[in-house]
């Protein structure tokens, strides 16, 4: 399928939204969704694989609207191999200019048993599926689940049977991240070189990180043949995550010496969707991370920062303006204006609206008020975790903390909800447990506290702490995050945060059947 002038082009689709989204407590509102969704778009992201519309009534709209919306990417929605998951996928991807139809099966002796199919039986049943999924779209995908734990004479098979019934796109997915780059290579290859007609299709790779070789199997598959990589903004997915885009992306870029590929990201935007898709996923971004993390481009060794000085190439194999970082302090203070602060958005990748702007700017001058200087990277945490809307059924409106060596600590909460206000003090193992008691005495909840995380933004004694709350209620899970000079402040607003959000799921129960119920789900 790959011509002369394409053939060192390398395909990027993005399951953020889907593969990601399945990761605990990554769980991500309508509205979060069609946002993820331009932003991958616009970045020049290939194929989008957007949800599992039979999975649920509101994923299902997730994925529709996002292939109505979408103006470059082709849309994928994802469907077992079956008539009915097959259906409902077309439809709510047939408003895309480019819609896609990925169906897939578990072809391994392990995957093999739970449906209880013979070998025999599940070819059939892929004949029959990859054909009703090509009559309906004329881009269909296809995965044999646990392909790299699959025999080899059955992967063989199955996998022409599926050209044959009119896939356009072959997927091996690692699925539980258990091959090896020269394993992963070898396969490709020997798949491109033995399959009848595997000419006509594109190969993709889809890899698992589960023993930390997820990037580096996607571009041993590429270097075997593969021409389409499956990851994720920030390696998110299921256990120890997928192949992160990021990664893939700029290590085609640095060392195209070596692997002479390219894809169409537009790797300046990098950095602010990763922000993003960390802010509305709740799962902070580690600090080493590769590409993304807070200190990939940072230097604290004396020798480092020595050659720096003289030569950053000595120490950076990439600029940090390559992925849409900015390592300039603001210059920026409480006398600054509007304006000021939308072009200094702008640099930052943030294009927003009057209203927007506003509210922002009343947050930045009060935090300007109570720091000595203002950062990059505090303006990112303002626009990160934002504060609650007006329509928040619950909303901190002051409190006071008491704590030290002589006793336990005590909080005194003041809340508005639904428009009354309510107080309420309790004491607790610290300020931070005695505030959440506190809030609990106001708004009962059954809620589990299950993550609890707090990170400095910048340095210094007046930094700002982002706060990550996940909290989950009977199978619901909502993460609420928030930014405060004041750690206890932060904590409050974040625990609101994700209470208020947890509200809002409750009263969408019933819109359909939980993608976190559908069975056969770890997919890939």
């Amino acid at each position: 399928m790959t011509t002369a002038t394409d053939k060192d082009r390398v395909l990027i689709f993005d399951t953020t939204l889907r593969d990601g989204e399945q990761s605990p407590g990554a769980t991500m509102t309508h509205d979060e969704k069609l946002e993820i969704a331009e932003l991958l778009d616009d970045m020049g992201v290939d194929i989008i694989e957007a949800g599992f519309p039979i999975a649920s009534e509101g994923d299902f709209r997730a994925v529709s609207e996002i292939a109505e919306r979408s103006k470059n990417s082709t849309i994928c929605g994802l469907a077992r191999a079956n008539f009915k998951d097959i259906d409902r996928c077309a439809e709510a991807v047939r408003k895309s200019a480019r819609p896609r139809i990925h169906t897939f099966i578990g072809t391994s002796p392990l995957h093999r048993a739970i449906p209880n199919l013979s070998m025999d039986e599940m070819a059939e049943k892929i004949h029959d599926t990859v054909t009703h999924a090509r009559n309906l779209v004329d881009n269909v995908q296809w995965s044999p689940m646990d392909a790299t734990r699959t025999e080899w004479d059955y992967l063989c098979r199955v996998i022409e049977i599926a050209i044959k019934a009119g896939a356009t796109t072959i997927n091996i997915p690692d699925t539980v991240g258990y091959t090896a780059p020269v394993e992963s290579a070898d396969l490709i290859k020997r798949l491109i070189e033995t399959v009848p007609g595997a000419d006509d299709v594109i190969f993709a790779t889809h890899c698992h990180n589960d023993l930390g070789m997820a990037t580096a199997n996607a571009l041993a598959a590429v270097a075997g043949g593969a021409r389409q990589i499956e990851c994720t903004i920030n390696g998110l997915g299921e256990r120890a995550g997928n192949t992160a885009l990021e990664e893939v992306v700029m290590a085609l870029k640095v060392r195209n010496d070596i692997m002479p590929f390219h894809t169409g990201i537009d790797t300046q935007k990098i950095m602010h969707i990763s922000r993003r898709v960390s802010t509305v996923s709740g799962f902070v971004v580690q600090p080493n991370k590769a590409i993304v993390g807070k200190n990939a481009f940072a230097h604290e060794s004396g020798i480092h920062q020595d050659g720096m000085l003289k030569n950053k190439e000595t120490f950076e194999i990439m600029r940090p303006e390559d992925v849409g970082l900015s390592g300039t302090s603001l210059p920026l203070g409480k006398h600054s204006g509007r304006a000021a602060l939308r072009d200094k958005l702008a640099q930052l990748g943030y294009e927003i609206g009057d209203n927007q702007l506003k509210d922002l700017f009343v947050r930045f001058k009060e935090l300007a008020d109570r720091k000595k200087e203002v950062f990059d990277d505090d303006i990112v945490a303002l626009m990160r975790v934002g504060e609650g809307g007006e329509d928040d059924a619950l909303q901190l409106v002051s409190m006071k903390v008491t704590c030290g060596t002589g006793g336990p600590a005590e909080a005194t909460v003041e809340m508005e909800v639904d428009g009354q206000d309510i107080t309420a003090t309790s004491e607790g193992d610290g300020p931070v447990d005695a505030t959440f008691k506190a809030i609990r005495k106001i708004h009962e909840s059954t809620a589990r506290l299950q993550l609890y995380q707090v990170h400095a933004v910048t340095a210094g004694t007046d930094a700002q702490a982002t706060v990550t709350v996940r909290l989950e209620e009977e199978g619901n899970i909502a993460t609420g995050e928030s930014a405060n000079t004041d750690t206890v402040v932060a904590s409050a607003k974040a625990y609101i945060h994700a209470l208020n959000r947890l509200i809002v799921r409750r009263g969408k129960v019933g819109e359909g059947v939980d993608a976190r119920e559908i069975s056969y789900k770890d997919v890939h």
